[in-house]
């Protein structure tokens, strides 16, 4: 483990003292170190240098749209290979939330939440993604059709 040591206003170390004692952490190395990977992750992602993610893309969306529920399911099923599960909770008479675990290459996974949060009638969509490595295995990747 490096160490280093940085210096901080005192009200800035007051509020950050705040923040992670807000958040449940223990001590400031463990919050700078989730800061730090954020930051560094987004950058990868913001550039393009995590070809392979994985990650979350939630809606809302009002399901008396007309077919709009019809069109995100036919979205997904286009892109199966992209996604891994979908959660489905209603939030009043009207509105539901989705969301939809993805994984894949970087590029398809926001490709597919573009298309899907821009169906009209989608609302408050957001893309969370985690650059990840793959390795290749002796996995092999099936299509899977119930037999009746």
């Amino acid at each position: 483990m490096e160490r280093f040591t940085i210096s901080l206003e005192e009200r800035l170390a007051k509020e950050f003292d705040a923040l992670i004692r807000d958040k449940g952490y223990r001590n400031r190395s463990e919050a700078v170190r989730d800061m730090l990977r954020g930051s560094i992750e987004g950058a990868r992602m913001a550039r393009d240098d995590a070809p392979y993610c994985t990650g979350c893309l939630s809606y809302v969306y009002n399901h008396h749209e007309r077919d709009l529920a019809e069109r995100l399911t036919a979205i997904q099923h286009r892109h199966h290979d992209l996604v891994v599960s979908t959660t489905h909770a209603h939030l009043d008479h009207d509105n539901c939330i989705e969301s939809v675990i993805v994984r894949g290459a970087t590029r398809d996974v926001r490709a597919f939440a573009d298309a899907l949060v821009a169906e009209r009638g989608v609302r408050h969509g957001h893309l969370n993604l985690v650059p990840v490595d793959v390795h290749a295995g002796k996995h092999v990747h099936v299509h899977a059709k119930p037999k009746s």
